[in-house]
């Protein structure tokens, strides 16, 4: 794994960051997918970063949660994708959604929309909450399989919590995945390290 850390960004302008971050923890409601995923190809509890309270899972679904993934919801398509989500006793959560693309090109088109939006989320958030604040970060590349990238995102409402995100995209061959880590905090509270092991077991395990 070669996981790089640049500068971080910070923007300033809502209302909303706490809701973010929870958003991975809703239960996900089910939809039609053409595509097989087998399980073999999401993670485990144990493969995302560590919690004191250990990670839950319902398994995979077909389709994508019923709630919009936050920052990619007009890229991620609902034919051919599954989901996973993860949970914990806590306040954090998690979500992977792997889309099976068809063929290479469309896998890195797919990939380099999801990271345009990852990219551009806390400037499009602001927009949509004016007087609130964000933050970013592009955390550099993880080497495995075709390639994978690692990106943060800090929401700060005015009276609200903080929130935290961790965006890991890739794919292997056809094969694209979104791993969405989230919980209250700061960019400082992320664990990108662990994060960046994480995607690059997901990645490793998109061969399934």
């Amino acid at each position: 794994m070669n996981l790089l850390s640049s500068g971080r960004r910070y923007a300033a302008a809502g209302s909303l960051a706490a809701a973010c971050v929870l958003a991975v923890t809703v239960p996900a409601g089910a939809q039609p997918a053409a595509a097989e995923v087998p399980p073999e190809a999401f993670l485990t509890g144990d493969e995302l970063p560590a919690h004191d309270t250990g990670w839950y899972s319902s398994g995979a679904v077909a389709g994508l949660p019923e709630w919009p993934v936050f920052c990619f919801e007009d890229q991620l398509p609902a034919e051919d994708a599954w989901h996973q989500p993860y949970w914990t006793e806590l306040d954090t959560g998690a979500l992977q959604v792997v889309v099976e693309a068809g063929d290479e090109a469309g896998a890195e088109a797919l990939v380099a929309a999801l990271s345009t939006a990852a990219a551009d989320c806390a400037a499009d958030w602001l927009r949509e909450n004016p007087g609130a604040s964000a933050a970013w970060d592009d955390y550099g590349p993880v080497e495995a399989a075709d390639g994978g990238h690692v990106y943060g995102v800090h929401t700060a409402p005015q009276e609200a919590g903080l929130g935290v995100r961790l965006f890991g995209v890739g794919r292997d061959g056809t094969r694209v995945t979104l791993v969405d880590w989230g919980q209250m905090g700061t960019l400082q509270d992320a664990p990108v390290e662990e994060f960046g092991t994480t995607l690059s077991t997901a990645l490793d395990k998109l061969g399934a």
